[in-house]
Formats: structure tokens, C-alpha cells, sequence
């Protein structure tokens, strides 16, 4: 995926954008600053992905008047991660939205076509997980990347995930959700050739410490390439499968 500074300088150099029409496009204020909020216009021309917004914490008339803004600067789809209900009806009464609750994340705008160099599989090891999941896949999406996804494949029942063994093996980037003891990674490192996003999730019994044991067992795998993000972030494993699955596509291009 190549990022928008190089789009423009690419037109740039085929003619089809004036160093004029540039220029302007790269004056335009890097931030907007709403009061409560200010806004990254840049971040896409930086890191090749919009700025996503939070929901947590904030209220729906912030998040609304977040969005507005974004549209106004002609961001073609806008993430909302951790967005419950209420708020997500909110912002339904003037804009576009395809909430999934289950994930908690709103989509504004079209989910654009897939263009990194493979796919990304979501795997988890229970259905509990799939919430975590579904924020990790539906991130992936947003962000332009074909996703499997592959649930309830845990260690406690094996050949459910040996059965899938295709799906695995021909994955650009697996990330793997779990709690209790958080075991699936290591597992699914084992069995791979690419890289492994550990998620750990605050599913299990009290000892689980909400997370930390499958954290602390993710952090100690014995498989090579398994890198851990935070407990139940979900997000933060899409947002890097798919700068990992576009590393190539861009280098090519």
C-alpha cells in the first residue's frame, strides 16, 4: 500500500497532477484543532493509514463532531474502535455508519479492496475471543487486506486447528486470540512460516488475572516469530498484520 505523499509524488511524476496542485494539497493544515480534539489530516500522507478514533471515554458528540471534520477533509473511511451502542445510534442520525457490535467498532465510508501481498487469518482459541477478534479483523479490513478468519480452533480440542492446517500455511500474517493459558500462539507459531501477532484476551477464571497469564505465556513462547500485543487489543494486531502484508506491495511498487 503506498502511502498518499507517495501518490502525489507519483503523479507528480507522470503528469497526471501539476507540482502546483501538489503543493497544495501538502499545505493543507496538518491537524484541526476542534476545541476537545486535534485532528491528524497527515497521518495517511505519513504512515500510508488514517487516523482512527477511540471511542472510549469519549462522548458521542465528540466522536460526531470528530467524524465531521474527518469527512470535511474528504477521509474516505473512518474507523471507530471501542464505540458501544448508545453512542453508535448517535451518530447514525447524521452519518453513514455499519456498527459491529460484538467488536465495538464503527465503519464509516466503503471498506477499501484488498491490496497487501496476502492474506491475514484471525484465529482464536474460543468463541469468547471472537469480540477481540472480530476488532482485529474488521481493523485488517478497513485497512485494505483480505482476512480468514478461523474461530474456536483452541488447544483444548487440537485437530479442530490441524484440520485447518491450508489456512495456516498460507497466511501472510496470523494473529492468534486467546485467554486462559493463551497456548494457540505458540501452537500456531509452531506450525507457520510467517509472522505470529499474539493477542492476549481477558477470557478466563481467576487466576487468568484477566489476561495476564495468557499475556506472561504469549511473552514466553518457545516459537520463533511470535510477536505480543497488549491484552484485548485487538486493534493493535490489525494495525500491525497489515503494515506487515504490505511491506512487499509497496517496495514493489
Amino acid at each position: 500500500m503506498k502511502t498518499e505523499l507517495m501518490q502525489i509524488l507519483s503523479s507528480v511524476k507522470n503528469g497526471s497532477m501539476t507540482v502546483e496542485e501538489a503543493a497544495l494539497k501538502l499545505k493543507i493544515i496538518p491537524f484541526e484543532d476542534i476545541g476537545y480534539a486535534k485532528i491528524d489530516m497527515h497521518r495517511k500522507i505519513r504512515q500510508g493509514a488514517a487516523e482512527v478514533i477511540y471511542g472510549a471515554g469519549k462522548t458521542a458528540v465528540q466522536i460526531a463532531g470528530i467524524v465531521d471534520k474527518m469527512l470535511e477533509n474528504d477521509q474516505k473511511s473512518i474507523l471507530i474502535t471501542r464505540l458501544d451502542r448508545k453512542a453508535a445510534e448517535y451518530l447514525k442520525q447524521s452519518v453513514d455508519l455499519e456498527y459491529h457490535e460484538d467488536a465495538k467498532i464503527g465503519i464509516t465510508g466503503q471498506i477499501p479492496i484488498p491490496d497487501g501481498i496476502g492474506k491475514i487469518v484471525v484465529a482464536t482459541g474460543g468463541t469468547s475471543d471472537i469480540p477481540v477478534a472480530e476488532e482485529a479483523a474488521l481493523t485488517a479490513e478497513v485497512l485494505g487486506n483480505q482476512v480468514e478468519r478461523l474461530y474456536d480452533v483452541g488447544v483444548a480440542g487440537l485437530h479442530r486447528l490441524l484440520k485447518n492446517l491450508d489456512v495456516i500455511m498460507n497466511a501472510s500474517v496470523i494473529i492468534a486470540v486467546a485467554g486462559m493459558e493463551g497456548a494457540l500462539a505458540s501452537v500456531i507459531g509452531g506450525l507457520s512460516d510467517c509472522p505470529v501477532i499474539a493477542v492476549p484476551t481477558s477470557v478466563g477464571y481467576g487466576a487468568s488475572f484477566g489476561g495476564v497469564s495468557a499475556l506472561l505465556s504469549m511473552l514466553n513462547s518457545c516459537a520463533s516469530g511470535v510477536t505480543v500485543v497488549n491484552i484485548d487489543n485487538g486493534f493493535g494486531a490489525g494495525y500491525s498484520a497489515s503494515m506487515i502484508n504490505h511491506m512487499s506491495a509497496d517496495k514493489d511498487n
